[in-house]
């Protein structure tokens, strides 16, 4: 029988979650910054990294994860990825264009860094997109919690 102090799932499953979480949230930072050049980009990226994030609440229990990403600290994420997005939208409209790169070079087939605007769009609905789901799951626990 489990005490009333302990929370979250059992050791194995607290054992693989501080092996995993790490990873997980690699790989999402890596659809993040590649989306332009391979199959992904922000909102899968967001969805990954928000995973990560959730994977701890599950195994550790509601207060762990929100000691690494609170919900203040996601609604201001989610906000900044909302601002920032719209901040190039209305500089690329502002330079004449809607979303145009305005001020990166355009792309050259087979270069990495040659995106122009694509990855910061892809940061900016990365973070809308993980901050959002992360808070939406966290205010579920909350009220399952009441």
């Amino acid at each position: 029988m489990k005490n009333k102090k302990e929370v979250g799932m059992t050791l194995i499953v607290k054992t693989i979650t501080r092996l995993t979480v790490g990873l997980i949230l690699l790989y999402g930072i890596y659809i993040v910054l590649h989306g332009h050049v391979s199959p992904g980009g922000g909102f899968a990226g967001g969805v990954i990294i928000a995973l990560s994030f959730i994977h701890l609440m599950l195994a550790f229990g509601k207060e762990a994860a929100l000691k690494k990403l609170s919900q203040a600290a996601s609604s201001i994420l989610e906000s900044l990825g909302a601002l920032m997005f719209l901040s190039i939208a209305l500089l690329g409209f502002l330079g004449g264009y809607f979303f145009f790169n305005f001020f990166l070079h355009k792309g050259t087939p087979f270069a990495l860094f040659s995106a122009g605007i694509i990855p910061l769009c892809n940061i900016a609905i990365s973070l809308k997109v993980g901050a959002g789901l992360f808070a939406i799951f966290a205010v579920l626990i909350l009220f399952k919690s009441r």
